[in-house]
């Protein structure tokens, strides 16, 4: 179907505005332009509380943010690793985002700020992710939340993570996942697909912007793309959790999304597919402004609910 108007309308007031592509710009300008989504993401959802904390990773520490829908106790929980190419993005940014799932899902939702690139390189960011869900796990008793129902959720760069700490988990002998949600996620930043061609540009996210985020976050791109944390699609898919995969219509990494559901598939795991017609890459961020964001957010929290109450 054509671009959605709404869409068309906010692409359209970025290139009026001159909101230029992210791999024109520097990474300190990228991440102030993450600011523009917060104003995108709709009202705050007002939830039962949150919490800070400061978690020990390998050489560092990194933030968490843990949102609790209600005073209940031993509550499900969704570990949520946001987007934005592995260079940009923070708690704040999603905080609109996680409060969302928190109050649709009624599961707790433990935000997780990894460390960025370029500052920190690859392996980096899923090492952090990783080190994060086993914080939870561990700590379930003093967060109030039940280490039997976990599961995890991520959007386009934080998709990636996402499923590489499924992986993490299945072979490391780590915490059993309920189910991962991926919302238009990296998969497989190699793979040469007809979306990657046919949407490369005038869509928010450009395939150059791809090789870009690529370029900050790898130590060596041509050798380290091929690693299983950056194309789970090409690694064993077996044993994962059961999986809600959403893509957006006019979106560079739409195919790869689908390719990935399939690939699941095969390998005998439980798949919700769902592509958004006339969207664009960044919309679940866009509450605010486009409708089907919102019809994005009930349906990946139906997800996550019916699986973590299974």
């Amino acid at each position: 179907m054509p671009v959605d108007p709404q869409v068309e309308q906010l692409l359209a007031n970025m290139v009026a505005q001159g909101v230029k592509s992210f791999e024109q710009m520097s990474v300190d300008e990228c991440r102030a332009v993450a600011a523009v989504f917060i104003e995108m993401e709709g009202p705050v959802e007002e939830i039962h509380r949150t919490k800070d904390y400061s978690i020990i990773v390998n050489n560092g520490q990194i933030p968490v943010r843990v949102y609790y829908p209600t005073a209940a106790n031993n509550l499900p929980v969704v570990v949520y690793y946001h987007g934005g190419g592995f260079v940009f993005g923070d708690l704040d940014v999603v905080d609109k985002v996680a409060r969302c799932i928190a109050k649709d899902t009624g599961a707790a939702v433990v935000s997780v700020g990894y460390r960025k690139a370029p500052e920190h390189k690859f392996p980096t960011a899923h090492e952090d992710a990783y080190a994060a869900l086993l914080w939870v796990y561990d700590n379930a008793f003093d967060l109030n939340v039940d280490q039997s129902r976990i599961a995890v959720m991520g959007d386009s760069a934080g998709g990636n993570i996402a499923t590489a700490v499924a992986h993490m988990a299945r072979d490391h002998h780590g915490p059993a996942l309920k189910h991962q949600a991926l919302v238009y996620p990296l998969v497989d930043p190699a793979g040469d697909y007809p979306s990657k061609t046919k949407y490369s540009e005038g869509y928010l996210l450009t395939s150059a912007a791809l090789g870009w985020f690529a370029g900050h976050y790898l130590n060596n791109p041509g050798e380290e793309v091929q690693h299983p944390y950056m194309t789970p699609l090409k690694a064993n898919l077996k044993d994962l959790p059961s999986t809600t995969i959403i893509t957006a219509e006019y979106d560079p990494l739409t195919d790869e999304g689908e390719a990935y559901a399939s690939a699941l598939r095969k390998a005998g795991v439980g798949v919700n597919y769902y592509m958004f017609p006339g969207m664009v890459h960044g919309f679940f961020w866009m509450k605010g402004v486009i409708n089907k964001s919102g019809s994005a957010f009930k349906l990946v929290n139906e997800k996550l609910k019916a699986a973590l109450n299974n």
